[in-house]
């Protein structure tokens, strides 16, 4: 194995595994060592859940060179479809689980082939579609909290496997999956080509829009995975679901590696970046901070990454050009 290639493509991936560890131990040092309570533990990593599939979602999109800046509000008026169906209308936890999740899907399509169709970017098309569904999801809970369905679901929610909360595992289980879409799957690899260079791709015979649209699906999916994790593990559902989701679903993936301009996914490192974000979170309660300097500082991270890779990738191409002039 050639170690120098390897950790010359991971570099990004051990810095933030090297910042997570480091950043964890001096939590736990000046908590007192509270921070490895069981309490504080299940708390840590149940809540860890959520960023990670939202952060995935964006990923897909990132990975074709477009945004979805519609992750929150699909997400809350998901979640609100899932518990409305169960409160109001009785409905089974599992069908009322089902409809959401296919109704997040569903979004994510047609975010898609509104973007096929009209030739706009995601970032015009999703701001829309953003728009349209903080109005339906205000339309489904008002300013009401809906608590009452299934006392089942949460237990559900609270569930551990081998120490490691449920939730949890069906994050880094989605995050595997992806994982082999993208390495092990034609169509993985057709989406990752139309991001990377989409006149090479079309020239390759790869349909542009199929790719979009399945990124775009895809990351439907994915919201309404984090909506179903979001139900289970919180008492209640209002407006508010998925209204500080958009920088998370970015900060995890940009600073896990993924470039702006498309062409790459990176999933353990957006994992770790999300360990890395909610470690942020932890600090902020702990040292008693103020939440806008925390939002500060994530973003300062975010647009540092993104200043950062696009300076590598220009240098990556003039470093090509020149060895091209070379010959």
């Amino acid at each position: 194995m050639n170690f120098k290639l390897f950790f010359k493509h991971r570099a990004t991936e051990l810095s933030l595994t090297i910042i997570f560890v480091v950043g964890f131990a001096l939590l736990v040092a000046t908590s007192g060592g509270v921070l490895l309570t069981r309490q504080s533990l299940q708390g840590f990593l149940t809540y860890l859940a959520v960023p990670i599939v939202i952060g995935m979602a964006q990923m897909v999109v990132l990975a074709i060179g477009q945004m979805n800046l519609a992750v929150g509000a699909m997400g809350g008026v998901s979640a609100a479809i899932m518990a409305v169906l169960m409160a109001d209308h009785h409905l089974p936890i599992w069908l009322a689980l089902l409809i959401g999740f296919l109704s997040a899907t569903a979004v994510g399509a047609i975010n898609g082939a509104l973007v096929v169709i009209t030739q706009l970017n995601g970032f015009i098309i999703t701001l829309g579609t953003m728009t349209i569904l903080l109005g339906f999801q205000y339309r489904l809970v008002r300013t009401f909290t809906v608590d009452s369905y299934p006392k089942s679901l949460p237990d559900f929610g609270n569930k551990n496997i081998l120490g490691f909360p449920l939730i949890l595992v069906i994050a880094f289980v989605t995050s595997v999956l992806l994982s082999l879409f993208f390495s092990r799957t034609v169509t993985g690899r057709q989406v990752l080509a139309t991001g990377g260079n989409h006149i090479a791709a079309r020239l390759s015979g790869i349909s542009n829009g199929r790719s979009v649209f399945i990124a775009h699906t895809l990351s439907g999916s994915l919201v309404g995975i984090a909506a179903i994790i979001t139900i289970s593990s919180l008492p209640g559902i209002n407006r508010s679901i998925g209204g500080d989701w958009m920088l998370a679903s970015f900060a995890a993936p940009i600073i896990g590696g993924v470039l702006m301009a498309g062409g790459t996914v990176a999933v353990f490192g957006t994992v770790v970046a999300a360990g890395v974000v909610r470690l942020v979170d932890i600090a902020r309660a702990q040292y008693s901070l103020d939440p806008s300097i925390v939002s500060l500082t994530v973003g300062i991270v975010v647009l540092s990454t993104v200043a950062l890779s696009e300076w590598r990738r220009r240098s990556s191409q003039r470093a090509l050009e020149g060895k091209k002039d070379a010959k």
